[in-house]
């Protein structure tokens, strides 16, 4: 056979080859954007990001192999929100984690196009963040932290717990619908005998003020709703009560591991697992349009035995029976 003949030859039968058998293009790596509402050096941030990047590894999304994920950490600063949403944005990622609501505005202001999964968002609706739960429509969508009406649980626990208490501080931000959303549930279940007062949680010495002012009287007792103040100072917030004396009931389980006395909440580093479903669904081509705002479907109950131990406190045994978890 002649070379010419045979080069004709190898090139047609190369062209008959399986698409499986010839050498794969190289996979575009897609970028994923993360602004997270606490800061790096909080001890929470690690069990976060880690959940998030193992179960989008899970799902096929190794970082550093076929994506890269950007962080950014607000750390409860409005102006770090700004400029790290800012910062993302001009990085075109295919898709942003936003976690709380201070990500999610900063994100929505600096582009109305990119799209974002968010977690731990009390009220998206109500903040304007979506359009409704089911649709939640534009380039936006997430997973809400829970619905107003728990906040009435936390005043009949503290009861449950603390029989004697007939004063309660509720502290909540009033500058958002959330904090608003909260205090009201907790006001329509509010039982004859109490008397309810309000903290605002916005800045530190106001919150110190506040709780030192309501703690000298008898039998007073804290609901501490959630808020953006309360995920960056949930250590604060806690050696209060501690010394004060004061029994309180936390709206999620990071309050309690770090002293606090009772929890009632959704599993928040599980938000981040679903989170990564969400963003995996939009790389494959889904629109957050399409893909609605679903709520929690389970609450867990946490109890810091030895805190209760502190405050003089003898935990009912139905109570325990009904923990998710038990710290002792």
């Amino acid at each position: 056979m002649k070379r010419r003949e045979f080069i004709t030859l190898l090139g047609g039968a190369a062209a008959a080859w399986p698409l499986a058998a010839r050498p794969q293009q190289t996979e575009r790596i897609r970028r994923i954007g993360a602004l997270m509402l606490i800061s790096e050096a909080d001890p929470r941030s690690e069990g976060y990001i880690a959940s998030f990047r193992q179960r989008l590894q899970e799902l096929g999304w190794v970082d550093g192999r076929n994506t890269t994920i950007d962080i950014r950490w607000g750390a409860g600063d409005s102006a770090s929100f700004r400029r790290y949403a800012a910062e993302l944005a001009a990085l075109a990622p295919d898709v942003v984690l936003a976690s709380g609501g201070p990500s999610v505005v900063a994100l929505k202001e600096i582009s109305p196009t990119m799209p974002i999964v968010f977690v731990a968002v009390t009220d998206p609706v109500g903040a304007g963040i979506v359009a409704s739960l089911a649709r939640p429509r534009g380039n936006i969508t997430g997973f809400t932290l829970f619905e107003y009406g728990i906040a009435a649980k936390w005043l009949e626990l503290l009861k449950e717990i603390a029989p004697g208490v007939t004063r309660v501080a509720v502290l909540r931000d009033p500058t958002n619908t959330a904090g608003i959303g909260q205090f009201a549930a907790i006001q329509t279940v509010t039982p004859m005998g109490i008397e309810l007062s309000v903290a605002g949680l916005q800045k530190v010495g106001e919150i110190e003020q506040a709780i030192a002012e309501f703690a000298p009287g008898s039998n007073g007792g804290l609901v501490v709703t959630a808020s953006q103040f309360g995920a960056t100072y949930p250590n604060l917030i806690v050696e209060l009560a501690a010394r004060h004396k004061l029994p309180a009931v936390y709206p999620l389980r990071y309050f309690v591991t770090s002293g606090g006395l009772m929890s009632y909440g959704p599993d928040f580093v599980g938000q981040f697992r679903q989170a990564a479903g969400y963003i995996d669904r939009i790389l494959k081509g889904e629109k957050p349009a399409d893909l609605p705002v679903q709520a929690p479907t389970k609450y867990e109950l946490v109890i810091n035995l030895k805190t209760a131990k502190a405050l003089g406190l003898t935990v009912p045994l139905t109570l325990l029976a009904r923990a998710d978890e038990v710290i002792e």
